[in-house]
């Protein structure tokens, strides 16, 4: 199945989980923090605005990208992957390798 996000959208995989702490303690996956970075797999053609130009996102398809904890509540499963639905303005930044 293919998803094409729409407006101001982006589909994003999440980064893997960490499965230890810092001091080397294992957490179960319920107890790990979800990651706030991902990879973009798709994105809409950018939110339209007053006078009909539309804005387009400032991101690419395989940018790595930072957003917010609790952003991506969407969620879809293409292929037997959970993957999130972003907006533009949940966009805190991107990360150059």
């Amino acid at each position: 199945m293919k998803f094409n996000p729409l407006g101001d959208k982006l589909l994003v995989r999440r980064g893997e989980e960490e499965e230890t702490t810092a001091g080397g303690i294992v957490l179960p996956g319920s107890a790990a923090e979800k990651p706030s970075q991902g990879e973009v797999l798709a994105i809409g053609p950018g939110r339209v605005l007053d006078n009909g130009d539309v804005s387009e996102i400032p991101v690419k398809v395989g940018d790595t990208i930072v957003f917010g904890q609790y952003a991506g509540s969407n969620t879809i499963k293409v292929d037997g992957e959970e993957l999130l639905i972003l907006s533009e303005s949940d966009l805190l930044g991107t990360v150059s390798k």
